[in-house]
Parts: structure tokens; C-alpha cells; sequence
């Protein structure tokens, strides 16, 4: 049986204990070890320059640079018969590189295949939108911009998708506070009531691992289990050991009166 560890704000805790922790490299196999892969990296180095390829994890992975993404991203659609465009993002690596990497995430169902087709930009560099070869790429690039950034060339609709559009920063880069900044603790406050009230209401709590027992809608029911809404009186309720003490044509089960019954096996 595995021992018991306590799991009390289990949120606010690092994942690992070492902070200079590196997480092991994947191998990189070579891409003539797959005769698909093999082939498609023939037809590519034939139009394009590639910098770098090789399979990780079964798929290929190809590095190029940023000024022809969108040509090789229609190339692997038209030629290659990748037809499904199945993410795309980009990574922080501003700190150790000062650059972004972008990826384009590529499955091919004809061939069962998938690949990976990865370039580097720096911080204020823009890329050029694929929006007009997988239109599924539309709201990945407004994500891309809203949350690291990155900008987006000629895409049709450039403009934050997930936060507001006055929002402060980009939550997903590795130096933006894990509890928002100054502004984004006081930002419904002040959209909502106005900065005049912010002595009365307070800041807002953006600690995931906080839980308020006497919340508005008392969704915590912590102690005591009442009505969604139930107004709040603020004292400690309920009885923890006494159960369907408020409940109708329930006998009521009082566990100071419980028994442990020893059975012969």
C-alpha cells in the first residue's frame, strides 16, 4: 500500500523539489530509419532549405526558417498530403534564447503519419499567417498572439481571443506572474465598480489553492452542506458528526452511538 502523503495546498507547492531539475532529452532517430519520412524529407530538401530533421517520439520534425513556414506548410498540404493542420502554438525561449519557437503540428491520414514542422523568430519578429491554407489555424494564431505575443502577418481577424482586448501582457510567457500583475488583480474592480471602489471591494483573490468557506453561492459547503444562495450567517455550522440531522423521513445517524461489529472470518 502506498504510503499516505498530505495533499494540503497542493497547489501552491513546486511539482519538483530541485529547481535546477532538467527534464532528459528525447532521442532524435534518423529519418532514414522511416521510408515515408525518408521520402517526404527527399521532396522537401528539393524546394526548400531545411535546417534541420530527424523523428522524435515516431513523428519527423523538421526545422526551417521562419520566412517560408507558410510555403512548406502548404507544401506538406498539396504534396506531402498532410491534411490536417492540428495545432499550432509557439514556446518561450526568451530567456535562455531570446527567441520564440513556433510549430505546426501536421497529420496525414492517408498515410497515418504525423509530422512537425518547427522555425525560431525573436521577440518582436512577426510570421506569416497559414490561416489561407488550413483555416483552422484562425483562432490558434489569435491565441498565439494573445497569449505570448508572437505577431501574425495578414491574418484576416488579428486580435486577442481569450482575455480582454486592454488586457496587460501575455499570460503564457514564462515571465508573467503566475497571479497576474497589479493590474490584472484590480481589473473587474475597476471595469465593473470603478477605481473608487477599490478600498470597499478589495483586490481579487488569484490564488487557486484558496477555497472561502462562506463564498457568495456557498458552493465551498464546507461544514455544513446548505442551499445554493443560502444566506450567510457567518457563524460555524453543522455538526460534523451527526449526518441527516436536516434531512426529512431520514432516521438520523449519530456516530457517537455507532458500534464496531468484530466478525469471525
Amino acid at each position: 500500500m502506498r504510503p499516505y502523503k498530505p495533499k494540503d495546498n497542493v497547489q501552491a507547492k513546486a511539482y519538483y523539489t530541485d529547481r535546477f531539475w532538467v527534464a532528459p532529452k528525447i532521442p532524435e532517430e534518423d529519418v532514414q530509419n522511416d521510408e515515408v519520412y525518408a521520402e517526404d524529407l527527399k521532396k522537401l530538401e528539393e524546394n526548400f532549405e531545411i535546417k534541420k530533421a530527424y523523428i522524435q517520439r515516431g513523428q519527423l520534425v523538421v526545422c526551417i526558417a521562419p520566412e517560408i513556414n507558410k510555403e512548406v506548410v502548404k507544401f506538406f498540404k498539396d504534396e506531402l498530403e498532410y491534411d490536417f493542420l492540428s495545432e499550432l502554438s509557439a514556446i518561450d525561449y526568451l530567456a535562455q534564447d531570446g527567441e520564440f519557437e513556433i510549430f505546426y503540428q501536421m497529420l496525414s491520414t492517408s498515410k497515418r503519419k504525423r509530422a512537425r514542422i518547427k522555425c525560431r523568430i525573436k521577440e518582436n519578429q512577426a510570421i506569416e499567417s497559414v490561416e489561407s491554407v488550413f483555416r483552422s489555424a484562425n483562432w490558434s494564431e489569435r491565441e498565439m498572439y494573445d497569449m505570448f505575443g508572437v505577431k501574425v502577418n495578414n491574418h484576416p481577424y488579428m486580435k486577442r481571443i481569450l482575455m480582454p482586448d486592454d488586457w496587460s501582457g501575455h499570460p503564457l510567457r514564462k515571465t508573467y506572474p503566475l497571479h497576474g500583475d497589479e493590474a490584472a488583480q484590480w481589473y473587474e474592480v475597476d471595469k465593473i465598480f470603478g477605481k473608487e471602489y477599490r478600498e470597499i471591494i478589495g483586490p481579487e483573490i488569484r490564488d487557486a489553492a484558496f477555497v472561502d468557506r462562506y463564498d457568495t453561492e456557498r458552493f465551498a459547503r464546507l461544514g455544513h452542506e446548505v442551499p445554493r444562495g443560502a444566506p450567510v450567517d457567518y457563524k460555524e455550522q453543522g455538526n460534523p458528526d451527526v449526518f441527516n440531522d436536516d434531512a426529512p423521513l431520514v432516521e438520523t445517524f449519530d456516530m457517537k452511538k455507532s458500534k464496531i461489529v468484530n466478525r469471525d472470518r
